[in-house]
């Protein structure tokens, strides 16, 4: 029986899509729930997987071809009977479905752009040298990809941010290089001479990549920022030696009473809501030739995600304890990692908060995520010397930075917004007081 492979509805308003990558060739056995390829919109990436045991028998899209939500990408041939094999058996496939091996113009184009991209890292790797590659992977932490596997199709990435990304491309087929009279590639080349006289040639060359379809996005929307808004930044620095002191002291018991660890962005959320409370041009955003006030406060979240920062959104987080925000968090950030964001919690938000202290950034000026007017930058944690009380003392202090849109957001509202924030986390009394 022939089953239709078709794009999924990927989110609200999005009508089409780009073929990412084919997890399968043309005449490979698939099994029920397996990879197939994924698709990609300028919202998220999507991973289609099989509905039934199958043999992959016609690819129509190939990587980088435009697609229509619900048109039909590929055919699938379905196995039948109590005699069939599973995914990690040797099948040979039905005779129509069996690709011509000695021409390969009928292959997918992802299977080329696969095989050359394994080539390109092998001569990467083989070009460093050898402790450094192992440095490396002594380094590099292992990461699992998990999911359920009984969804068709499985949100493995989503963009709803500014925040740059690091994406999976594909690179072009390289066609062997002509060589020269002496035997070096016509390509430029050139010779070094290091200081022991050794003489190393060092081959020049660059590589047109095509740009996938979320990292045109995040050009766009970077141009868009940049482009429709009046952006400034505004800095304070903030003392963090109370919150520190009260996770020290309450922590434990958070912990065993919520089973949830304290950290620290519940703070800063709680006191971006009471600060967005009283600074309500920073949750407001514009629209036409109107301000449009928000009385609900969704507040952004960047987090780390598989393949690079994601947003989701906590909804109405002026309802939240600082128990929900953290475990909404931690969700979020576990989900993250295996690519399971769904499109819809990373749409919308009136109000984002990033941290760069988590790799270490001390300072930096976030870009604001249209429509939204504003974006908070956390940054690391560092002790420095400060003046308290006419000495000098060492204080845990953290650089805070208030991206804004000036056309709607003037100094004096960005200055005292930072400084609500400022005042509630050194003293986090004032979160329960709200002054």
């Amino acid at each position: 029986m022939r089953i239709d492979v078709t794009v999924p509805n990927v989110g609200e308003s999005i009508t089409e899509v780009e073929i990412g990558e084919w997890f399968k060739n043309k005449g490979d056995p698939v099994d029920k729930n397996e990879p197939l390829l994924t698709v990609e919109s300028d919202k998220a990436t999507v991973e289609i997987r099989a509905p039934e045991s199958a043999t992959l028998i016609d690819i129509l899209k190939n990587s980088g071809d435009s697609a229509a939500v619900g048109e039909v990408i590929a055919h699938l041939e379905a196995k039948s009977g109590r005699a069939q094999t599973t995914a990690t058996e040797s099948r040979r496939p039905q005779p129509e479905a069996q690709p011509p091996r000695s021409n390969g113009a009928d292959e997918p184009r992802s299977d080329s752009a696969t095989s050359s991209s394994k080539r390109i890292v092998q001569q990467v790797a083989a070009s460093e040298p050898a402790n450094k590659r192992e440095n490396q992977v002594a380094n590099q932490p292992l990461q699992e990809e998990t999911g359920p596997s009984a969804r068709d199709v499985q949100i493995i990435e989503a963009k709803e941010t500014t925040a740059q990304q690091v994406q999976d491309t594909e690179f072009p087929e390289q066609s062997p290089e002509p060589s020269t009279g002496n035997g070096q590639p016509a390509e430029e080349q050139g010779e070094s001479i290091f200081p022991g006289g050794t003489a190393t040639s060092i081959s020049r060359r660059d590589e047109a990549v095509r740009m996938t379809a979320l990292r045109r996005l995040i050009a766009e929307r970077l141009v868009q920022a940049q482009q429709s808004a009046a952006l400034l930044t505004t800095f304070n620095e903030i003392d963090m030696s109370a919150v520190i002191a009260l996770r020290q002291a309450q922590g434990e018991a958070f912990q065993e009473k919520h089973r949830i660890k304290l950290g620290f962005m519940s703070f800063f959320v709680k006191a971006a809501v009471i600060a967005l409370q009283t600074v309500r041009e920073v949750n407001a955003e514009i629209r036409g030739d109107e301000i449009i006030y928000h009385n609900y406060y969704d507040i952004g979240i960047a987090v780390g995600g598989g393949k690079g920062l994601v947003v989701p959104v906590l909804r109405n987080a002026e309802t939240m304890s600082f128990a929900d925000i953290e475990r909404a968090i931690d969700d979020f950030a576990r989900r993250a990692k295996e690519t399971r964001l769904k499109p819809e919690e990373l749409q919308g938000g009136t109000f984002t908060i990033t941290n760069g202290g988590v790799y270490g950034s001390l300072l930096s000026t976030p870009i604001v995520n249209p429509p939204q007017s504003a974006i908070l930058g956390l940054h690391a944690i560092q002790d420095r010397p400060v003046a308290r009380g006419g000495a000098v003392a060492i204080r845990p202090m953290m650089y805070v930075a208030l991206t804004y849109d000036h056309r709607l957001i003037d100094g004096r509202e960005a200055v005292l917004f930072l400084k609500q924030i400022k005042n509630m986390i050194e003293e986090p009394a004032r979160m329960l007081l709200q002054f």
